[in-house]
């Protein structure tokens, strides 16, 4: 392989790069929605991009599906059934699966290659959870889905691309307000809300489009290393604000009933990952407390 073509470019920063050192390129194809490629790194082993954009690596994927996937499933307690928006990689469905407690998990996918490419090349992160019973995978738009009447979920779990190209629509207003009828009361929806320290605007409009139709806003917190920039935020939504408060003794025996692996949550990390520096608080308005509902835009 030329040196020209050893090194993968990506740009989501209009300023910054990163670049990932290529060993091997598994697979690359075109499809009607994006630009899929499966590529090996050295120390970060298969590595999935979408349009140019690196979307989970196998070495640090479980950081950021466990934080998406057990912090909502454990506040809430008694989840049943969940939503997952985007996710064709496997690895949000792997997380919400483990737990015996859920009944449904609806997975929600724009584009089949995604998940069969995952399937094929990216096994170690799905872990055979699409042949599961209790999974049901939806290709569709995901916002059209939620703006349909159907069923209700007590967690719906946005695991989208950045606001750019497909995935903007996941970021609107109008899609919040739709996740919001398909909530069970009591319910709660997280979001993929990317870097504040390089995307601020990002954490903050999504703020405030949330709170057009929940009473309870917040974000938090996870460092995943592939994701340039420092810690990721996490957007929090529900109209119960006791959901993001539960103690860490009950947060212990929730996930000790669950009985399951992990490689980066835990309940103290649970706990942390709500006490926000006040750099990011200020970018939606909060003063104090572990969530203040963001100001009207």
């Amino acid at each position: 392989m030329s040196e020209e073509i050893t090194w993968f470019d990506e740009r989501l920063h209009p300023h910054i790069r990163q670049s990932f050192k290529i060993g091997e390129i598994l697979f690359r194809q075109k499809t009607d929605f994006q630009d899929l490629m499966v590529f090996e790194v050295p120390g970060l082993g298969r590595v999935l991009s979408l349009d140019g954009v690196v979307q989970t690596t196998e070495a640090d994927e479980a950081i950021y599906h466990e934080m998406l996937a057990h912090v909502p499933i454990l506040a809430h307690g008694s989840a049943k059934s969940v939503c997952i928006i985007g996710g064709g990689d496997g690895g949000m469905l792997e997380e919400v699966l483990k737990h015996k407690s859920v009944e449904q998990a609806v997975m929600v996918e724009l584009d089949p290659a995604v998940v069969e490419l995952s399937k094929k090349y990216l096994p170690d992160i799905s872990r055979g959870c699409f042949d599961d019973p209790r999974a049901e995978l939806v290709f569709a738009d995901a916002a059209a889905y939620m703006a349909e009447r159907g069923t209700c979920f007590d967690v719906i779990i946005s695991d989208s691309t950045d606001p750019i190209g497909p995935g903007e629509v996941l970021f609107r207003a109008d899609h919040y307000g739709n996740c919001k009828k398909r909530l069970t009361p009591g319910g709660v929806l997280v979001t993929q809300n990317g870097v504040p320290f390089l995307q601020p605007d990002e954490l903050t409009t999504s703020a405030k489009r949330l709170a057009r139709h929940f009473s309870d806003v917040t974000f938090y917190l996870a460092a995943v290393p592939t994701y340039y920039g420092g810690p990721m935020a996490f957007g929090w939504a529900s109209d119960d604000d006791s959901l993001k408060s539960v103690s860490e003794e009950i947060l212990a025996e929730r996930f000790a009933a669950a009985d399951i692996g992990t490689d980066y949550y835990t309940p103290p990390v649970h706990r942390g990952a709500f006490a926000l520096p006040p750099r990011i608080g200020r970018l939606f308005g909060r003063k104090s407390g572990p969530g203040v509902r963001a100001p009207d835009p």
